[in-house]
C-alpha cells in the first residue's frame, strides 16, 4: 500500500458547471433561484470523488474579463453567445459549498482555468515525492486532452452529467488516429477550432490536419521543411501547400493559442490541497440552503 499512487483531482469549474447547465432541466428551490447548475456539478464531483478516492483536491475558475489570449487575437472566443445571468449567478453559491469543503479554488486575472490547471498539474509532476502523485483533470472539455502524460489523465464528461471515461494517452491516439497529447495545439494550429473562434489554416480540416502533423511531427517541423522544399513536402497537394505557405503567421498564432500555459504564477501549496478535512455540519447547512436534501445524504 505504500508503493500506491496518490491522486489529485483538479475540477475544470466552468466546464463541469457549463455541462450540468446544459444537461439538467432547470431546478429551481422555493425562493425561485436556479440551482440546477449547482446540483449538476456537485452530482460530477460526488460521483468522481466516490470512484477516484483522491488525496488531494482542487477547483479552478475562470474570471470576467480578457485574458492574454485577446490580447494577442481580439476575435478570440469572440464567436461565443454568453451564458444568462441565470447561469453566472450560481458560480458564488457553488464556490461557497467548494470552500465549505475545504477544497482551495485558483483563478487569476488575464488567464483561463485551463491555465491554472496545467500550471497546477506541472507544478504537481515536479514535485519530488514518493508515492508519486497522479493528476485526474475532471473536464468535459477536450481542450485538456493536450495536458494528458505519464502523471496526468482527465475524468472525461462524454455525454450529459452521468457517462464519463478516465483518458490517458492511448484514448488520446485512438481518439486523434494516432496524434500524442502533445501533438494536439500542432494539429489546432492547422484544424483551428471554431468553439474558441480560433482561426486555423483555411481549408484544412480534421483529416488533412491529422495526417500532415502525423507525417512531419510537430507545426515547426512542417514549416522547416517546407521552406526548405524537402522532397516529401512535394507530396502535399499544391493548394494545401501554397495556403501552408501564405499562412504561416496564422497557423502559429493558433498554436499560440490553443497552447494551455503550464508556469503562471499562482500561491500553491499542495498541502494545502488535502482532501477528507472539512465540517460536515457547516456544509450540510448550505446544501439544506440549496434545498439539496437528496445531496446532504450522499455528501463524501
Amino acid at each position: 500500500m505504500e508503493n500506491q499512487k496518490k491522486l489529485f483531482i483538479v475540477i475544470d469549474g466552468n466546464a463541469i458547471l457549463h455541462r450540468a447547465y446544459h444537461a439538467l432541466p432547470p431546478l429551481t428551490t422555493k425562493r425561485g433561484e436556479l440551482v440546477s447548475a449547482i446540483y449538476g456539478f456537485l452530482l460530477v464531483l460526488f460521483k468522481a470523488l466516490k470512484e477516484l478516492q483522491p488525496d488531494y483536491v482542487v477547483a479552478t475558475f475562470d474570471l470576467p474579463g480578457p485574458t492574454f489570449r485577446h490580447i494577442q487575437f481580439k476575435e478570440y472566443k469572440a464567436t461565443r453567445v454568453r451564458a444568462p445571468e441565470e447561469f453566472y449567478s450560481q458560480i458564488p453559491k457553488l464556490k461557497e459549498i467548494l470552500q465549505s469543503f475545504n477544497i482551495p479554488i485558483f483563478e487569476k486575472e488575464g488567464y483561463e482555468a485551463d491555465d491554472l490547471i496545467g500550471t497546477i498539474a506541472n507544478l504537481v509532476s515536479e514535485k519530488k515525492i514518493l508515492p508519486k502523485i497522479e493528476t485526474i483533470i475532471l473536464s468535459g472539455d477536450l481542450d485538456v486532452f493536450q495536458l494528458i502524460n505519464t502523471e496526468t489523465k482527465v475524468h472525461f464528461l462524454r455525454k450529459g452529467i452521468k457517462d464519463t471515461v478516465l483518458c490517458g494517452q492511448k484514448e488520446v491516439e485512438k481518439r486523434y488516429q494516432g496524434l500524442k497529447p502533445n501533438q494536439l495545439t500542432d494539429y489546432k494550429a492547422l484544424r483551428g477550432d471554431s468553439s474558441d473562434n480560433i482561426p486555423g489554416v483555411p481549408g484544412i480540416g480534421e483529416k488533412t490536419a491529422i495526417s500532415l502533423i502525423g507525417e512531419f511531427g510537430s507545426l515547426e517541423h512542417l514549416y522547416e521543411e517546407l521552406e526548405r522544399g524537402v522532397e516529401r513536402t512535394k507530396k502535399i497537394r499544391n493548394r494545401i501547400r501554397e495556403t501552408l505557405l501564405c499562412s504561416k503567421e496564422q497557423a502559429f498564432l493558433s498554436k499560440t493559442l490553443a497552447t494551455i500555459q503550464k508556469n503562471v504564477l499562482i500561491d500553491f501549496n499542495l498541502e494545502k490541497c488535502q482532501w477528507g478535512r472539512y465540517n460536515k455540519v457547516k456544509t450540510a447547512q448550505l446544501l439544506n440552503n440549496l434545498e439539496f436534501q437528496s445531496l446532504i445524504k450522499k455528501l463524501p
